[in-house]
């Protein structure tokens, strides 16, 4: 570590999220469409489609679901996305076929260098693989992968890679 954490000296300057106009629309859709109660799946993968989003058949996505930026989310086919799961998708995030973001699950591509007294932002893609399992109440962490048919477990928080078949 160099120092003190000075947050006056942040700055990510680097990082481009999209065009202002496309975040507050969005920003604006998800509070109607995504954040609310009413279930609307055929709703909501028409709306990530106009947003970018690239989903296949068989999209299940619950209520209460927060999804940072569409444009950077891609979705295979017969995947189910639980209620309350938050994809902060600073990253690019890809669910693969048959995948399951259990209720509660995060997904996080960003993080902070800690390191740093600038307290710099980090971004990874995310990638869960064909068959994967996120449990209940669980984290997935900046630039980690789920290969194929691994489970990361209710309330687990994943670090680093899973192995093909693992729990």
């Amino acid at each position: 570590m160099s120092g003190k954490t000075d947050l006056s000296s942040f700055s990510n300057h680097w990082y481009n999220p999209g065009p202002p106009y496309k975040r507050i629309l969005w920003y604006v859709t998800s509070q109607v469409f995504f954040q609310s109660a009413f279930p609307l799946i055929r709703v909501k993968r028409v709306l990530l489609r106009l947003f970018g989003a690239k989903t296949g058949k068989g999209l299940v996505i619950k209520p209460r679901v927060t999804i940072k930026y569409p444009w950077k989310l891609t979705i295979g086919e017969n995947v189910w996305i639980g209620e309350n799961v938050w994809i902060d998708n600073l990253g690019k995030v890809s669910l693969g076929n048959n995948s399951c973001i259990s209720q509660g699950a995060m997904l996080l591509c960003g993080n902070h260098d800690f390191t740093k007294p600038s307290f710099d932002l980090m971004v990874g893609e995310i990638i869960i693989g064909e068959g994967a399992w996120v449990g209940a109440k669980a984290v997935v962490c900046p630039g980690v992968t789920l290969n194929e048919y691994a489970v990361l477990s209710v309330g687990a928080i994943a670090t680093r890679n899973l192995e093909p078949y693992s729990i």
